[in-house]
C-alpha cells in the first residue's frame, strides 16, 4: 500500500512530537487506503444514481421504491463528498493485539472487501465511545482525531493496559473531550461525535420501545444525546425506517433548530424530520403567547382537548325521519334504522370529513339493494350513485346530519358560543366558560389554541382534501364510464362475439385501463405522521395539551424525551413518571445525566444559588472543568465596552446579550430573550438586569438558563448596583 502524497496530519509546531512516524505511520497508510476507496465509491455511487434517475418512474410501489433508492444514494454521496478523510473519527486497538479498528461516520470497505471504516452506530464501534478505565471493554488503547479543514490538527491517545502504552501512544495531560470543551463556539452546534462520552453513548444506544426520559441539567449533553440517538435509531432499528414512518425531532424554537441544523447530516443521516410544536399547525407561525395566564392554564388541559371529540360528535347524529328518495327507476324509502346503519359504517378512527364518503357509499348500497332491477338493463353502481346525487333532499339531509367541518370554525365556535362549550366541556365552571369566550377573529389564535386546533384537524381531517378525493373518485368513475362505452363499441364490432375483445367485459380489466396517475391528487402533509419514533428536546416545557399533539402522531408511544425539570419556566413539581402517565404514556424508562461538560465551574457556582432559591431540590449538575475566568459584575452602561473588548480580543467564537431587547446584534454577537436562548451555547454571555426577568419560579429559571449558556465567560450588568 502506497503512503499518501500529502500527509493527513497538519500538526502545529508545539505538537511536533506527535508527528513522529512511530506514532502516525500506520495511520498514514490507512488514510491512503481510505482516500483511494472514497474516490472509487463516489464514482460508483454517481454511476448508480445516474442509472436509477434515468430508469422509468413507474407507478405505485415501484415509483416509491425508485424514489427511496434515489434518496438513499443521494444522501450517501452528499456525506462522502462533504467529509473525505475526516469521515474517520478515531481508532481502537483490542487488548489481544489485533489490527486497529477505525471508526467512521459511515462504513467503508476497499475493493477487496477489507473493512476500512466501521460505522459509528454499529455494535463493533461501541467500545470507542463506551470504554472507560473502570470498564475498558477489551481495549488496549483508543485514539481520537481533531480535524481542521480536512486534515488532523491534533489527536489524543488513551491507554487501558500496559500493552496499549507500549503500542506507541502519545499521551496528554487531559482527555480529548475535556480539551475540546474549551474550543470556540460558532453559530452552529459543533461536531462532537468523536468525543461522545460513555454515559451519553449508553443512552444513545438504548432500545426504542416505550418512552425513554433523559433527565439532565445544563451542559450535560442532552441535546447531543437527542440528536445522535435520532441517527442511531434509524440505523440500528429496522422498525423505525422511513417506510414505517421514520423519526421526528421536535425542538423548542426555530433559533434552536437553526443551531443544530448541521448535526444530523454530519452523522450521515438526512432522513430525520425536524420541527417545533408551532410547525405542526398552520396557525402556529404567527401565534402569540396567551396573554391571560388563567386562559392558558385552562387550554393546556387534556380534558379540553378531549372536548374536541364531543364537539365533533354533535355533528354526527343520524336523521330519525323517514325519507322518500326518488330515482329514475323507482322511489325508495330510507328509515331511521337505515340512517343509523349508514352512520355506523365508517371504520373506527376515520376522520369526520373522510367518513362522510363512507356513509354515502353505505347509503348507495342500502338503496341499490332495494332496487328491483330488470335483467335486461342492469343498473351499474356508478349510474345509481350519480342518480342519487341529483336528489337534493337526500344530499341536503346528509349535509345537515354529517356536514363537512373546518377545524378553525369548530374551535372558534367553542370560544364564541357559551352553550356549545358547556355542552362539550361540562367540567368547566361558569366562570371558566366566560373566561374562554372571545370575539370571532380567525387571525387571533394564540399558542395555547394550537393543540385544540390540531386535535380538531386530526379528528376532522382536511376538508379540502376530502373534496379533492371526492373529485378524484368522480373523475375515476367518469373515466370508467367512458372506457365502458369504448369497450361496448368494440364488442358490438366483434362479428362472432368471441375473441379477445370479450375479455374487456370484465370489471377488473376495465379498472386497469383507467389512468389513475392522470387523476387529481394531493401531496401528503409531511408532519402529519404517523411517525415510528419521536424525539423531544426541552420537553419540560410541554403542556398536557401539547403532549397530545405528539402522541397522536406516534401511536406506538416510542419516544425519547429530553429535558430538565429545573429549567421548566412554569414549574414542574411532579415527577416525569407522574407527568407522562397523566398525558397518556404507558411504558416509561428513566435515564439521568449528571455531569456538566459545558458550563465552567465559576459560572455554575453563581448559577446554582439562583435556581435553588426557587427550587431547592433542583437537579444541578457538577461541572468538570474550570475556565479560570471569574464571573464579572458591572453597570449596564458598560455593555458596549464589554462587547467591543471581547470582539477585539477574540477572533473566533460567539457571544450573546440576554435581557436587553434594544441591543442591536452584530457579527458574532446575538441578542436573545432567556426563552429563545434555551438550548444554545456561547463563549461569552452578557446578562443585562437579570432581576427584571421576574419573580418566582419563572424568573429564577430564566436567570438560571441564561447564565448557563456560557461556555467560557459570564458578565452580569445591572442598572442599579
Amino acid at each position: 500500500m502506497n503512503p499518501p502524497t500529502t500527509s493527513a496530519f497538519d500538526l502545529p509546531e508545539r505538537l511536533s512530537a506527535k508527528a513522529d512516524p512511530a506514532l502516525v505511520a500506520a495511520d498514514e497508510r490507512h488514510f491512503a487506503a481510505i482516500a483511494e476507496s472514497l474516490e472509487r465509491v463516489i464514482a460508483e455511487l454517481s454511476d448508480q444514481l445516474d442509472v436509477v434517475r434515468r430508469a422509468p418512474g413507474g407507478a405505485g410501489q415501484a415509483a416509491m421504491d425508485r424514489d427511496i433508492e434515489v434518496y438513499r444514494l443521494s444522501g450517501r454521496l452528499r456525506a462522502l463528498r462533504r467529509y473525505g478523510l475526516d469521515l474517520c473519527l478515531g481508532r481502537i486497538v483490542a487488548e489481544e493485539g489485533a489490527e486497529p479498528l477505525y471508526i467512521g461516520r459511515l462504513g467503508l470497505t476497499d475493493s477487496e472487501g477489507r473493512r476500512l471504516l466501521v460505522d459509528w452506530r454499529s455494535p463493533a464501534a461501541e467500545p470507542f465511545f463506551a470504554a472507560t478505565h473502570a470498564d475498558p471493554m477489551g481495549l488496549a488503547s483508543r485514539r481520537r482525531y481533531r480535524w481542521t479543514r480536512g486534515r488532523i490538527s491534533d489527536y489524543w491517545d488513551e491507554v487501558f493496559t500496559a500493552e496499549g502504552l507500549a503500542g506507541h501512544a502519545a499521551l496528554d495531560d487531559q482527555s480529548a473531550f475535556i480539551a475540546s470543551l474549551g474550543g470556540s463556539r460558532s453559530a452552529r452546534m459543533r461536531d462532537v461525535l468523536a468525543t461522545i462520552q460513555a454515559d451519553q453513548d449508553a443512552i444513545i444506544r438504548a432500545g426504542s420501545r416505550g418512552a425513554l426520559v433523559v433527565d439532565g441539567g445544563p451542559g450535560t449533553g442532552k441535546t447531543v444525546v437527542a440528536l445522535h440517538r435520532s441517527a442511531y435509531l434509524l440505523y440500528a432499528d429496522p422498525r423505525l425506517g422511513h417506510r414505517r414512518g421514520g423519526v421526528l425531532f421536535v425542538g423548542p424554537h426555530q433559533p434552536y433548530l437553526n443551531y443544530v441544523a448541521d448535526v444530523l447530516p454530519s452523522l450521515g443521516e438526512e432522513g430525520v424530520r425536524t420541527c417545533t410544536l408551532r410547525d405542526l399547525v398552520p396557525e402556529g407561525a404567527d401565534a402569540p403567547e396567551e396573554a391571560d395566564r388563567e386562559v392558558a392554564r385552562l387550554k393546556s388541559s387534556v380534558e379540553l382537548v378531549r372536548a374536541i371529540d364531543k364537539a365533533v360528535r354533535i355533528y354526527e347524529e343520524p336523521p330519525v325521519e323517514e325519507l322518500l328518495v326518488g330515482t329514475p327507476w323507482a322511489d325508495l324509502r330510507l328509515g331511521a334504522a337505515d340512517w343509523a346503519e349508514a352512520f355506523d359504517a365508517p371504520d373506527p378512527g376515520t376522520p369526520h370529513n373522510e367518513a362522510r364518503e363512507q356513509i354515502w357509499d353505505e347509503l348507495v348500497a342500502i338503496l341499490l339493494d332495494r332496487l328491483e332491477q330488470d335483467d335486461e338493463e342492469e343498473v351499474s353502481p356508478e349510474q345509481f350513485r350519480r342518480a342519487l346525487r341529483q336528489d337534493r333532499e337526500l344530499v341536503g339531509t346528509l349535509n345537515r346530519a354529517w356536514p363537512l367541518l373546518e377545524a378553525a370554525e369548530l374551535v372558534g365556535d367553542l370560544w364564541s358560543v357559551p352553550a356549545y362549550l358547556r355542552m362539550c366541556a361540562p367540567h368547566l365552571t361558569p366562570e371558566e366558560v366566560r373566561a374562554l369566550q372571545r370575539k370571532r377573529a380567525p387571525q387571533a389564535w394564540t399558542v395555547s389554541d394550537l393543540p385544540l386546533l390540531d386535535a380538531a384537524r386530526q379528528r376532522l381531517g382536511d376538508r379540502e382534501e376530502t373534496l379533492r378525493r371526492q373529485r378524484r373518485r368522480a373523475s375515476a368513475a367518469a373515466e370508467r364510464e367512458r372506457m365502458a362505452d369504448v369497450i361496448g363499441d368494440l364488442i358490438q364490432a366483434d362479428d362472432d362475439g368471441e375473441g379477445v375483445v370479450t375479455m374487456l367485459r370484465g370489471r377488473d380489466l376495465q379498472d386497469t385501463l383507467v389512468d389513475e396517475d392522470a387523476l387529481p391528487a394531493a401531496a401528503a402533509e409531511p408532519l402529519a405522521g404517523p411517525f415510528a419514533h419521536i424525539v423531544v428536546d426541552e420537553a419540560q416545557e410541554l403542556t398536557d395539551a401539547q403532549w397530545q399533539m405528539l402522541l397522536q402522531r406516534c401511536p406506538s408511544r416510542s419516544f425519547t424525551i429530553v429535558g430538565d425539570r429545573a429549567q421548566a419556566r412554569h414549574g414542574f413539581a411532579e415527577s416525569w413518571q407522574e407527568r407522562l402517565d397523566r398525558v397518556g404514556f404507558d411504558r416509561t424508562t428513566m435515564a439521568s445525566l449528571s455531569i456538566n461538560y459545558r458550563t465552567p465551574a465559576e459560572v455554575m457556582a453563581e448559577a446554582e444559588p439562583v435556581v435553588r432559591a426557587a427550587l431547592p431540590d433542583a437537579n444541578v449538575p457538577t461541572s468538570v472543568r474550570s475556565s479560570g475566568l471569574p464571573v464579572r459584575h458591572g453597570a449596564v452602561a458598560e455593555l458596549p465596552a464589554v462587547v467591543d473588548s471581547w470582539l477585539a480580543e477574540h477572533d473566533e467564537g460567539v457571544a450573546c446579550v440576554i435581557g436587553d431587547p434594544g441591543f442591536r446584534e452584530r457579527a458574532r454577537v446575538r441578542s436573545l430573550t432567556p426563552e429563545l436562548a434555551k438550548g444554545l451555547e456561547f463563549d461569552l454571555v452578557v446578562l443585562v438586569d437579570p432581576e427584571a426577568f421576574g419573580d418566582g419560579v419563572e424568573g429564577a429559571v430564566d436567570r438560571y438558563v441564561a447564565m448557563t449558556r456560557a461556555t467560557r465567560e459570564l458578565v452580569v450588568l445591572r442598572s442599579r448596583p
